[in-house]
């Protein structure tokens, strides 16, 4: 049984999103770690500080790994990261021929930082995908109902008559915002990480640049001129990014619960939630959902501002908060984006009742 709502047995059938879960998956993680440990490899190389032809074995030997993740599992509880029993279980899969291409000048924190942008960077791709669908969905709502009558509510209290429309556009008009801040922030935070022992990268010499040009290269990513491994602000900028997210569909979610309530009856949705004590009822479960994952990704966040405090050159305690939060503020990001989907496509009539 999992503590984790997103994959647990029942509740992971109201917060689960396979498609997300998918892309944070320990496996994909694993081949993202595998990619980057390919790609050191080809660049060592490719710079003459190991054979060419046996780094190049040694590239394709990592690319075709299979790793005992039990092991993995096993060295993280003494180590702290999964790096060195990975890195282990690499050189005995070259062989001792071609140790020397295996990870060699790199460190723990490089090829899990980079591991990590490769995530995100999919992770911006669906979640891309989805604000598009849904906003697409709002303005062909909008065109259909946006003339209806609609009682206007300030503190949610009766004010003026307004349109449908009117409650419409600040639903709608916040997520165009939104995939401009996720291409803006790819800028940011899709770039290797190379940094070495100490974020010096004082073991790779004169060949720093160039090896990490080429496996940033390599792995579809923006080069750097320095180690951010310390400098978290890009990764914390991203979860402020899900946190906006979701409390824009966290305020959708709320307007239909209130819009939902009996004696109102402006808004009629299809495929409600039912209740085992009241048969007549019929529970917005989908809007709801959409105000507690937007609550629990704005708390999650703070926890994230805590993990920008990194001690001198490494922390691993800020480090491993971003481990446990990041994966679970994507997951209920992809959520809520698919159940507003949902919803909108079950409101068979918004407005003032006839």
């Amino acid at each position: 049984m999992s503590a984790s709502v997103f994959d647990h047995p029942w509740l992971g059938g109201l917060f689960g999103d396979p498609e997300m879960a998918e892309i944070w998956s320990a496996e994909r993680q694993m081949a993202h770690m595998l990619a980057f440990e390919a790609a050191w490899s080809r660049a060592l190389g490719a710079c003459g500080r190991v054979d060419a032809e046996i780094a190049e074995a040694a590239a394709a030997a990592i690319a075709a790994a299979r790793i005992d993740l039990g092991d993995i599992r096993a060295g993280m509880a003494q180590d702290g990261v999964p790096v060195p029993r990975l890195v282990k279980q690499l050189q005995a899969i070259v062989g001792p021929e071609a140790v020397a291409a295996v990870h060699k000048g790199a460190t723990s924190q490089d090829v899990v930082d980079s591991a990590l942008v490769l995530t995100l960077k999919e992770t911006t791709g669906l979640l891309a995908f989805r604000i598009t669908e849904l906003e697409s969905a709002l303005i062909d709502l909008d065109a259909r109902q946006g003339e209806a009558p609609l009682m206007g509510r300030t503190r949610m209290q009766a004010a003026t008559e307004i349109t449908v429309s009117d409650r419409l556009r600040p639903w709608h008009q916040p997520l165009a915002a939104h995939l401009e801040r996720l291409a803006e922030i790819a800028r940011h935070v899709e770039r290797v990480q190379v940094g070495g022992a100490s974020g010096d990268r004082k073991a790779l010499g004169a060949d720093a640049q160039e090896i990490t040009d080429q496996v940033a290269e390599s792995l579809g990513l923006a080069s750097t001129g320095s180690a951010w491994h310390a400098k978290r602000d890009a990764v914390a900028e991203y979860a402020g990014l899900l946190s906006l997210i979701t409390g824009t569909l966290g305020k959708i979610g709320q307007d239909i619960c209130l819009m939902a309530q009996q004696g109102l009856d402006e808004i009629k949705l299809s495929g409600g939630g039912g209740s085992s004590a009241m048969p007549h009822k019929q529970n917005p479960v989908g809007a709801e959902l959409l105000v507690t994952l937007a609550r629990f990704n704005a708390v999650q966040l703070s926890g994230m501002h805590q993990a920008l405090i990194h001690e001198q050159e490494r922390s691993g305690a800020a480090w491993a908060l971003e481990w446990m939060l990041l994966p679970q503020m994507a997951q209920a990001t992809a959520r809520a984006l698919s159940t507003a989907q949902g919803l909108v496509g079950n409101i068979a009539r918004i407005g003032a009742p006839g």
